[in-house]
């Protein structure tokens, strides 16, 4: 980062916690994409595919899955809409993108604080409002029951998010979620011509 004539030039971990050092109460913006991936947790930190809380967090998707056949249509996805432009769309881009704004940029804000980063039987408090966040965010396609159906999930999202300290995890175990469970009952949810 470069420094100009008169300017106070920040401390590294001032660059990556801008929270710390500002009474205003006001976030600066970030200065640069080493800061904003930051800020996102968009950095790889380990290998969290071989962590056994990863896989089992991943393996709850399949589980999960089976358990909704009794309680839901069954209707796969045809073959032939897989590659359809809302298959992709849900499965790849609307995780990425949630992900994104309500586990990096929402959660990632309230981890910055002192309070967001409380826990409660194990999840820390920026996750929970995140997650509730994400609920209601849902409510404005999807009725109440189906909403509060994606708050075990969002939970599990954000768990990995702090676990891991990176978007990462979160991002693959939400594409791995939406994926399974648009392939099970997409036939049936999916607007999807013939």
């Amino acid at each position: 980062m470069r420094s100009s004539f008169g300017t106070r030039r920040m401390s590294p971990e001032q660059e990556l916690n801008p929270a710390q050092g500002f009474s205003s109460g006001v976030l600066p913006r970030p200065r640069d994409s080493a800061q904003v991936m930051a800020v996102l947790s968009l950095q790889y930190h380990s290998p969290f595919h071989r962590d056994s809380v990863f896989l089992w967090l991943f393996a709850l998707g399949p589980i999960t899955w089976l358990a909704m056949i009794w309680f839901l249509a069954f209707q796969p996805l045809p073959w032939h809409a897989i590659w359809s432009a809302a298959f992709l769309s849900v499965a790849l881009w609307q995780p990425l993108f949630e992900e994104l704004l309500f586990r990096g940029i929402i959660q990632g804000q309230l981890l910055q604080t002192m309070w967001g980063r409380k826990k409660w039987i194990g999840l820390s408090m920026s996750n929970l409002v995140g997650s509730l966040l994400f609920v209601s965010a849902h409510l404005a396609s999807h009725s109440i029951s189906w909403s509060l159906l994606v708050f075990a999930p969002s939970l599990c999202f954000g768990f990995a998010r702090d676990r891991f300290g990176s978007l990462y995890p979160s991002i693959a175990l939400h594409t791995f979620y939406n994926t399974g469970y648009f392939l099970l009952v997409g036939g049936a949810t999916l607007p999807i011509s013939r």
